[in-house]
C-alpha cells in the first residue's frame, strides 16, 4: 500500500496571505482579529472577526472567473495555487487523470445569499444572477479547483461542519492508499462573513464578546474564555504518492500517517462532556499511523475558546494518550486565527507538518490564566523549539463530527 505524503503546502488565513507569511505570524503569536469590517457591525453584540485582509482574487483568478465563484472557492483556489506550485508537480497535462481534489467547507458560498436575496422580491427574477446556485452550492470550491487547473481524477467535498478539513484530508489518504489517485489537492475553505450568518451567530451565544480587545478576544484553555471568533480562509495540500515524490526528488514535508473519524452520538452544537467519541478518533488516527501515544509528540489542538469545548477536549486528549497527556505540548492555533470551520482542521494540520520541518510548536496565545479543569502543556504565549517527529490534528465538528489526522515525520527524514 503506497504511503501518502505532503508535498506542497497553500495557505491564505487571517495573519497570513500565503503558507509562509501565516506560518511566521503564527510562530510569533500574531493576532489576525480585528474589528469586523466586511460590513457594518454596530447592530450586533459581537463586532470583531478574524478577516482574510488584502486578498486580490483577481491575482490568480481571471475577472469572469471571479465574477463565477463565491469567496469561499477564490480562497480555495488561491491556496491551491500555492501548494501546486510549492510542490513542483509535474506538467499537469501530462498527469491530469491522476490529481484528485478533495476541497471541503462548511458553509459553502452562503455569502452569496446575502448579497443576492435583496435583488429577488419575488417579481424580479431576472435580477438574480443565473450563477447564484453555482455560486452557492458546497462542491463549488473542489470544482473551482478542478476547473482551474484542467484536472479530470477524483473529486469530492466533505461536509462536516468545523471537522470538515480534516475530512478532506483522511479522504485524500485514503484515495492515495487505494490508488484512486496518485496526486491529491487536498484541504479546507471557509467565507461565511455575512449578516445573516452573524445574526445567526449572535442568537446561539457562541462568540466572545470582547470587542473592546479583539487580539485578546479568542483564548482557548483560559478560564475567562468566553467564546470563539469566528474565521475565514483556505488551506490547502498536495498529497502524493510516497514513490512517485521520491522519484522526483519532491520535497517531503511529512507523511498524512492516520486519520480517525468518530461522531458523538449527543447534542447538535455541544461536545460530548466526557471526550469519549474524540478520544477514539484521535486513537484510530495513531491506530492507522502504526503508532502509540508515546510516539505522540505534539497535539494540535480544535481548542475554540468555549468553556464546553475546551473542558471536553482536554478531557479526551487525557483518556487517548492516558500518563502521555501531561508530557506532550498542545498548541491551540485559534487564539490567532479564530475559528475557520470548513478550513480549521486543515489549518491545524499545517502546524502540525510545520512543527515536524521546523521544530517549532506555534503558542497559544491569551492564555494568561490557567482554567484548573485544562490543565494540560499549552504551551502558552510563546513558541516554543521542541523535536516533533509525530502530531495529531484535531477537529470537532458541530453535531459531534469528530476527524484526527496524524501527521509524521515523512520516511528517511
Amino acid at each position: 500500500m503506497a504511503r501518502a505524503v505532503i508535498t506542497g503546502i497553500g495557505a491564505i488565513t487571517p495573519v497570513g496571505l500565503s503558507a509562509r507569511e501565516s506560518w511566521a505570524s503564527l510562530l510569533g503569536g500574531r493576532s489576525g482579529v480585528r474589528p469586523l469590517s466586511r460590513f457594518d457591525a454596530s447592530p450586533y453584540p459581537v463586532r470583531i472577526a478574524a478577516e482574510v485582509r488584502g486578498f486580490d482574487p483577481l491575482a490568480v483568478i481571471s475577472r469572469k472567473r471571479v465574477r463565477r465563484t463565491a469567496r469561499f472557492a477564490q480562497l480555495a483556489i488561491a491556496a491551491a495555487q500555492e501548494a501546486v506550485t510549492d510542490a513542483r508537480l509535474p506538467p499537469l497535462p501530462q498527469i491530469t487523470d491522476r490529481v484528485g481534489v478533495t476541497i471541503a467547507t462548511a458553509l459553502g458560498g452562503i455569502d452569496v445569499v446575502d448579497s443576492e436575496a435583496p435583488r429577488s422580491d419575488g417579481r424580479a427574477p431576472a435580477r438574480v444572477t443565473p450563477f447564484l446556485l453555482p455560486m452557492l452550492i458546497s462542491n463549488m470550491a473542489a470544482s473551482a479547483v478542478s476547473i482551474h487547473f484542467g484536472l479530470r481524477g477524483p473529486s469530492n467535498t466533505s461536509v462536516g461542519a468545523c471537522a470538515s478539513g480534516t475530512i478532506a484530508l483522511a479522504e485524500a489518504r485514503r484515495w492515495i492508499h487505494t490508488g484512486e489517485a496518485d496526486y491529491v489537492l487536498a484541504g479546507g475553505t471557509e467565507a461565511g462573513i455575512t449578516p445573516t450568518v452573524w445574526a445567526a451567530l449572535c442568537a446561539l451565544g457562541a462568540l466572545s464578546t470582547r470587542n473592546d480587545a479583539p487580539e485578546r478576544a479568542s483564548r482557548p484553555f483560559d478560564l475567562h474564555r468566553d467564546g470563539f471568533v469566528y474565521g475565514e480562509g483556505a488551506v490547502v495540500f498536495v498529497v502524493e504518492r510516497e514513490d512517485l515524490a521520491r522519484a522526483r526528488e519532491a520535497h517531503l514535508y511529512a507523511e498524512l500517517a492516520g486519520a480517525g473519524m468518530t461522531s458523538d452520538a449527543y447534542h447538535e452544537t455541544a461536545p460530548q462532556p466526557e471526550g469519549d467519541a474524540a478520544a477514539q478518533a484521535m486513537r484510530l488516527a495513531l491506530a492507522g499511523a502504526g503508532a502509540q501515544a508515546e510516539d505522540v509528540d505534539l497535539v494540535v489542538a480544535h481548542g475554540t475558546g468555549t468553556p464546553l469545548n475546551d473542558a471536553a477536549e482536554t478531557r479526551a486528549i487525557k483518556l487517548a494518550l492516558g500518563s502521555r497527556a501531561s508530557k506532550v505540548p498542545v498548541s491551540a492555533p485559534k487564539s490567532m486565527v479564530g475559528h475557520m470551520i470548513g478550513a480549521a482542521g486543515a489549518l491545524d494540520a499545517l502546524v502540525g507538518v510545520l512543527a515536524i520541518r521546523d521544530g517549532r510548536i506555534p503558542p497559544t496565545i491569551n492564555l494568561e490564566t490557567p482554567d484548573p479543569v485544562c490543565d494540560l502543556d499549552y504551551v502558552p504565549r510563546q513558541a516554543r523549539a521542541a523535536r516533533v517527529r509525530l502530531a495529531l490534528a484535531n477537529a470537532f465538528g458541530f453535531g459531534g463530527q469528530n476527524c484526527v489526522v496524524a501527521v509524521r515525520a515523512a520516511p528517511g527524514r
